[in-house]
C-alpha cells in the first residue's frame, strides 16, 4: 500500500525537510510533539511518499525486551517486531507512561502481546527486576534491545556537572551491562542482543561529551561481548543512528542544534521506522553471519567504523 507522507516535514526553505523548532520538557513525550510526528511503521518511497513496512514473519514467536520502548526508536522497534510476529516487554520511565500505553496499543493492533514496565534502569536491582518480570510475563527472552538513553547539551567540560556524567553513564552503558549479564543465562543459541549507540562518538560531538563517551563505550562493549558469546550461538550487534526525529531532540537540543540536525548529507532527518528496520534485520536470521558489527542509519554521514 502506498500513501502520501504521514508527517510531511515543514520548512521555510525549498528542501521540504526542515523540522519545526520546538522544545519539550525532559524526558519529552511523543504525544506532545507538534507536526511532524515521528513515523513508526512507514518507510519512505523513491518518489517522496511513504509506504507501510512489509513484514515477512521474520520474528515469529520471539520474545523481546526493549528499553526506551515508549517512544521514538524504541516504539518503532516494538511495533515492527510485532508486525514480524514478536511479543515484547517495553521498559521506560514512570513519567513516560502515556506514551508507553500508546505503544502497547499499537503493538496489540498487530496481534502481539506488549507488557509495560515503568522502572528506572540506573539501579542494577531494577535491571534484574526487568529480567524477572520479562520471564514471568513472556516465559523466555530471545531478543534484548538496549535502547534507553539520556543526554543533555553543554558547551564545555567546565559546565558538565559530575552528577550528570554519572547519570548519563548509569543510563546509557551501565544498564546495558546489567541487562545483558542478567538476560544471558536465559538466552539460547539463536538469541540476540542489539545495543543502540550513535553517530556521535564517531564524529566526536563536543556539546554532548558525556553522551558521546557512553556511545563509544557501547560500541566497545558490543564488540567485546560479541566475541565472548559467539561460540554459544548468541549474536551481539549495534545500531548507530544519526539525526533521527524523536522526542529526545526537542527535549534536549537548543534551537541552533536543531537547525543543524536537519542537514545531514541526505538533506533531511531520519524517521524512527528507518532505524527500526536495522533492529529487525539484526534480530532475525537474515543477519545470521553478523556479530560484533555496527549498522549506521545516519543519513549518509561518513564514519570509519
Amino acid at each position: 500500500m502506498h500513501i502520501s507522507s504521514p508527517t510531511a516535514w515543514s520548512s521555510s526553505d525549498d528542501t521540504g525537510h526542515k523540522i519545526p523548532i520546538q522544545h519539550l520538557t525532559k524526558p519529552g513525550l511523543q504525544s506532545d510533539l507538534e507536526n511532524p510526528k515521528p513515523v513508526s511503521t512507514h518507510i519512505p518511497t523513491e518518489d517522496g511518499g511513504y509506504q507501510i513496512y512489509k513484514a515477512a514473519g521474520k520474528l515469529e514467536g520471539k520474545k523481546a525486551i526493549i528499553t526506551g520502548g515508549d517512544s521514538g526508536i524504541g516504539r518503532a522497534v516494538a511495533i515492527l517486531f510485532a508486525m514480524e510476529g514478536a511479543s515484547s516487554v517495553i521498559v521506560y520511565l514512570p513519567e513516560e507512561e502515556s506514551d508507553a500505553q500508546e505503544t502497547k496499543r499499537r503493538v496489540e493492533e498487530y496481534g502481539q502481546q506488549c507488557h509495560t514496565l515503568a522502572i528506572d534502569l540506573r539501579k542494577k536491582e531494577n535491571c534484574q527486576k526487568t529480567i524477572d518480570v520479562s520471564l514471568q510475563k513472556m516465559g523466555g527472552i530471545d531478543i534484548l534491545v538496549n535502547n534507553a538513553a539520556f543526554q543533555d547539551m553543554l558547551s564545555d567540560i567546565s559546565e558538565l556537572d559530575e552528577s550528570q556524567w554519572e547519570r548519563t553513564f548509569d543510563t546509557n552503558i551501565h544498564s546495558f551491562f546489567y541487562l545483558s549479564k542478567y538476560s544471558l543465562p536465559h538466552m539460547k543459541k539463536g538469541s540476540t542482543i542489539i545495543n543502540c549507540a550513535s553517530v556521535n562518538h564517531y564524529i566526536g560531538r563536543g556539546d554532548l561529551l558525556d553522551y558521546t563517551s557512553t556511545k563509544g563505550a557501547i560500541v566497545a562493549f558490543t564488540r567485546g561481548l560479541a566475541n565472548q558469546q559467539m561460540l554459544k550461538g548468541i549474536r551481539v550487534n549495534c545500531v548507530c543512528p544519526g539525526p533521527i526525529w524523536t522526542p529526545l531532540i526537542p527535549s534536549t537540543m537548543s534551537s541552533q542544534a536543531m537547525e543543524a540536525f536537519s542537514n545531514p548529507p541526505m538533506g533531511r532527518p531520519g524517521q524512527p521506522s528507518e532505524v527500526a528496520t536495522c533492529f529487525v534485520f539484526l534480530a532475525s536470521q537474515d543477519s545470521s553471519y553478523i556479530s560484533g558489527q555496527c549498522l549506521h542509519p545516519n543519513g549518509g554521514i561518513m564514519v570509519n567504523g
